[in-house]
């Protein structure tokens, strides 16, 4: 069984290298479900350590639904991640109306190669799965990182294993959320062949701040953060 771990940083993926996975899915800031991470990580972890590396391509938190700047912002990361040779990308464009967003996802496929395409968690999102997975095989997906429309991968093995038939030998399904020692055998006794989870564990580096850097209006995943241009400019009066 393919193990792939959820790697946040260059010491988590030194620590998968080490413990013998077979590959990492690099991305920053768990808390927000991942985001695309620095290019000086990427750099260092493809330089440095010898295990097969999918970069996260998500320039933000929130929905999977991109304005063309945004989607301008991926391109450019898949590139970075190409030129460099990192082993794939993972990452997936849904539409308003919580369908894949064919275009694109395919014009990211397509750039992406020869790289592997791992299309992610933006699946627990869509409105009929059984019909996304075969948009998906069409397009030239390679696997679908997906919890089964579920909270943790364990509760959604009635539709992973669905996903697993319909996908037969052309697309893999990789389980991932969840992901633990009561449970990951499971997965193996199903047929799963590739296994997806970060064993992350808290290390306490500091007492309670001084200030913290925190701001927990921004965890809400149905709002979007931008610089307001109104607020700037009406600040910007005030002080030139």
């Amino acid at each position: 069984m393919t193990v792939e771990i959820c790697a946040n940083s260059y010491r988590s993926a030194l620590n998968a290298l080490q413990a013998g996975a077979d590959r990492i899915e690099l991305c920053s800031e768990l808390a927000l479900g991942g985001i695309t991470p620095s290019h000086g990580l990427i750099q260092k972890v493809v330089e440095e350590l010898s295990i097969d590396a999918n970069i996260l391509v998500r320039p933000r938190s929130g929905d999977f639904t991109f304005s063309d700047d945004e989607f301008d912002v991926m391109k450019r990361d898949i590139r970075f991640c190409r030129d460099i040779g990192c082993n794939g990308v993972v990452s997936g464009i849904l539409t308003k109306n919580h369908r894949i967003d064919i275009a694109r996802t395919k014009e990211l496929i397509d750039l992406a190669k020869p790289m592997s395409f791992t299309f992610h968690r933006a699946f627990d999102w869509v409105d009929n799965p059984l019909e996304a997975v075969q948009e998906l095989m069409e397009i030239g997906v390679d696997r679908i990182l997906t919890s089964g429309q579920e909270s943790t991968a364990f509760d959604g093995i009635t539709l992973l294993t669905n996903l697993k038939k319909i996908g037969d030998t052309k697309i893999i399904i990789m389980p991932g959320g969840g992901v633990n020692e009561s449970n990951i055998v499971h997965f193996k006794n199903e047929g799963f062949k590739e296994i997806h989870f970060s064993a992350t564990k808290l290390h306490k580096r500091i007492e309670a701040p001084r200030v913290s850097m925190n701001s927990n209006r921004f965890f809400d995943e149905t709002q979007l953060a931008i610089s307001d241009q109104g607020t700037i400019e009406h600040l910007i009066t005030l002080v030139k």
